[in-house]
């Protein structure tokens, strides 16, 4: 293994958190080694005044990381596999998917335990498109307003009473030992995942052979082949991480079961459909599931999702 080892990594609390946690395991595995944390801010971490799906375009998080990684700049970026695009650039590859952590969404409020418990027509906080249509089902009465910042300036917010509750990623409050912020989790039947939640990715630079070895310790199977199900999904319907698209595949052993959803935002069009087949065929199982909902008429809601300027394909 190289003596030094760059990796580019947003500046946020759990992106620092994810990444320290990646330059602790490689330096405790190669002693010699030493790992630089390269901080890189992101242009989904400078707009913070407008909703993500208003700001248009993919990979809003990762952009400038990888440009690092072209330039040199870095030799590994550490990423949330839910704000990576389904197409990568030219010469990069996502070489490592490490352990899952658990990729559902919580409930976070003070004063309520579950979302049943709101009362009507309490304010509930999410920067998400694909939370945003799936509360719109669960809870029609609720006035979902957006929420923008980092993990802990989504927590203060709620603090501060803005919203009676809001919605995160129970990945990252976990990550960040925060789990105690946790009021109750959405059981997936209620609340579809993002495609790649709870996944962390390192990506490199495709000729980079031997670092890419060196780094196989990091791997863990099931969840690569259950992340390359959801992305094969996600790349088949076009979309990014800011439109109302959710995919969760489960692994067990050779088999695979995966669930994906289209929705429009208000939650009154909902397509849900689950396929299962062998792990070895995870990507053609995630592509052929989306070409179902897409005869089933997700085109007309994902187009009429980029035609109110909500999210730009």
């Amino acid at each position: 293994m190289r003596k030094l080892i760059k990796i580019g990594t947003r500046k946020s609390l759990l992106a620092l958190a994810q990444s320290n946690g990646i330059k602790a395991q490689i330096e405790g595995k190669y002693p010699d080694t030493a790992v630089e944390l390269h901080k890189i801010v992101t242009k989904g971490d400078k707009i913070l005044d407008v909703p993500l799906a208003k700001v248009g375009g993919k990979g809003l998080f990762v952009k400038e990381l990888e440009e690092a990684l072209l330039s040199g700049a870095a030799d590994m970026a550490v990423h949330s596999m839910k704000d990576v695009p389904a197409e990568l650039p030219v010469g990069l590859c996502l070489g490592i998917i490490t352990k899952r952590e658990d990729p559902r969404d919580a409930f976070v409020a003070n004063n309520y335990k579950t979302l049943n418990e709101l009362p009507e027509g309490a304010r509930i906080g999410t920067s998400s498109l694909r939370r945003r249509s799936q509360l719109a089902i669960l809870r029609p009465d609720l006035v979902i307003e957006d929420l923008r910042g980092n993990l802990d300036t989504r927590l203060r917010k709620l603090d501060e009473g803005q919203y009676e509750a809001i919605i995160l990623a129970a990945a990252g409050l976990n990550r960040l030992k925060l789990s105690g912020r946790i009021s109750s989790l959405f059981d997936s039947a209620e609340m579809l995942p993002a495609v790649g939640q709870g996944a962390v990715g390192i990506e490199l630079r495709s000729e980079d052979k031997g670092l890419l070895d060196g780094l196989g310790f990091l791997a863990h199977r099931d969840t690569f082949v259950a992340v390359t199900a959801e992305r094969a999904f996600l790349l088949t319907l076009e979309g990014g991480c800011q439109v109302p698209i959710a995919g969760h595949c489960r692994v067990d052993g050779d088999h695979i079961s995966l669930t994906g959803l289209v929705a429009s935002i208000d939650g009154k069009e909902v397509l849900k459909k689950t396929a299962a087949g062998l792990a070895d065929d995870a990507a053609a199982i995630g592509r052929d599931l989306a070409k179902d909902l897409l005869n089933m008429g997700a085109r007309a809601i994902l187009e009429e999702v980029y035609g109110q300027n909500m999210a730009v394909k």
